[in-house]
């Protein structure tokens, strides 16, 4: 073979091999055994969506039968009505409490997915009642805001991204790796 057939092989060779490589981008750098694989949007809407059906089946089989007992109506729309004020504080103890004691709520057991900080480690008091109460509130307001997860780089939410947490899958270790 001639030298330039040579140099011809050995471009062609290394233009397969560059091609079959993956691009030189930060998410497809591996990293140690401490990152995390991160939750993405429709796993984190399952989980949220199982939790709105626990805490409505807790408002349902425990809340309402003392409502009717007390005679106290369930259909007042109003926003300071007992109903509303009773099902506030079920919702967002519900969030608060469940991530506190556990990093996860039932439906995020379910799914394998829990909450942890940006440096990796169990939220504080602090870090959760500002996610879960200001965040979360937020967030139900303007629903569409949960539609951030799909778009962020570390998959935060609004309630996220206020307390510097964010949600990973529980059993899986790579794709995130904490600030020290």
């Amino acid at each position: 073979m001639s030298d330039t057939q040579d140099r011809s092989v050995q471009h062609d060779e290394e233009r397969e091999r560059i091609e079959i490589d993956p691009p030189a981008h930060p998410s497809y750098t591996p990293l140690s055994e401490d990152g995390y694989y991160l939750a993405g949007f429709w796993i984190r809407f399952w989980a949220y969506l199982l939790d709105l059906i626990v805490i409505g089946s807790i408002t349902r089989l425990i809340v309402n039968p003392i409502f009717n007992l007390l005679d106290i109506s369930l259909s007042d729309g109003s926003m300071f009505a007992p109903i509303s004020i009773i099902t506030s504080i079920l919702f967002y103890g519900y969030f608060v409490l469940m991530t506190k004691f556990f990093s996860q709520t039932i439906g995020k057991m379910v799914f394998g997915i829990q909450v942890i900080d940006l440096k990796g480690k169990k939220p504080s008091w602090g870090t959760i009642l500002f996610r879960e109460l200001i965040g979360r509130f937020i967030s139900t307001t303007v629903f569409i805001l949960y539609v951030v997860v799909a778009f962020t780089n570390k998959k935060q939410g609004i309630h996220d991204l206020f307390a510097d947490t964010t949600v990973v899958q529980e059993k899986k270790k790579l794709e995130f790796k904490p600030a020290l």
